[in-house]
This record gives C-alpha cells, structure tokens and sequence, in this order.
C-alpha cells in the first residue's frame, strides 16, 4: 500500500506552533497549490491543503517560514472524524508532514514578500524529520536520486548550458510541472 503526497505552494498565513500536554511541539499550516490549468476567465484556481508537521520538525518549520513562503511538503494522508458541538460529524483530511523543503533563497523569499507586503524572513535549506537532519540545499556536491554524480557531469561540460553559471536557474510557479 502506498500513502504518499508531495506538494509544492505557497503558505497562507504563518504557521500555528502548538505544544501537547506532554510538550510536543505541533505545527500546522495551509499551502496553496495552484491548478495546473485555468478558468474559464483565464485565471489560475488554487487549492489550499491543511498540513501538520510534529516535533522538532514543527518548531524549525514555524521559525523559518512565514505566510508567502514557496515549501516543498513529503508527507501522507490522514484522514480522521469528530462529532462538533451541533452533534454533526465531521470529517477532515490532513497532510501529516514528513520532509519539507523550503524553496526560495532568502533574497528571493524577501523580494517575493516586499512585492506582496509581507515583511518576514526565512533561509533555503531541506528538514528531514524522520533523521532529523537540517542541510542547506544549496550544497552542490550532493548526488541526486537519479545516479548523476560529478564525475558523470564532467565529461559533458561543453554541452551543459548552465556550467559555470553561479548565479543559478530561476524558476517560477508557472514552470513546475505539478
């Protein structure tokens, strides 16, 4: 059996940090994901799915990111029912967070919050939770999951449109696939 989601949006607002009663810290927050086509008026809809991320995990998200900030979310499903106070049962579906990323660099994160009005900070690294490893993303001698390593890269230097460029690729919303 598979339960697995990955998401790729914005948040909208800051994230609620929580403690249990037994001190757990517990996050949770809405992303904003937009739909892949648009409207009828041309416009992009978007869908806003409610996360929650546990633990250490949940105290470095709430530090490092604020209403506006790109976040990429691993995580399953969960979906539970309560009975509310009119006695009517209600259902809700969850994304419990496993691994997130944030996307933006801090000056891009800025530049994004001053064109929308938003004044908070946050820095581009990827939490794993389930290690509990805080790594900068930026780390260029990672391996990716694909099997392509430096050694590989060397060889087609000539060919690689982006060798040398330090400044990187900048790549909007509109250019994910998902």
């Amino acid at each position: 059996m598979i339960n697995r989601v990955i998401l790729v949006g914005r948040l909208t607002r800051d994230p609620e940090l929580r403690y249990t009663s037994n001190g757990a810290a517990v996050a949770s927050f809405t992303v904003a994901v937009n739909r892949q086509f648009t409207n009828s008026n041309g416009d992009r809809d978007a869908d806003f799915i409610r996360c929650v991320v546990w633990r250490k995990a949940a105290e470095n998200f709430a530090n490092f990111t604020h209403k506006g900030s790109l976040v990429g979310i691993d995580g399953r499903i969960q979906t539970s029912s309560y009975d509310n106070q009119q006695g009517q049962r209600v259902y809700r579906t969850d994304i419990m967070v496993e691994n997130f990323s944030l996307l933006e660099t801090k000056a891009e994160n800025e530049r994004h919050n001053s064109d929308n009005g938003y004044n908070n900070q946050s820095s581009s690294s990827n939490y794993n939770q389930n290690s509990n490893n805080y790594n900068n993303s930026n780390n260029s001698n990672n391996q990716n999951q694909y099997g392509n390593n430096q050694s590989n890269n060397s060889n087609n230097n000539s060919s690689d449109p982006f060798h040398g460029n330090s400044s990187g690729v900048h790549i909007s919303d509109d250019d994910l696939p998902f």
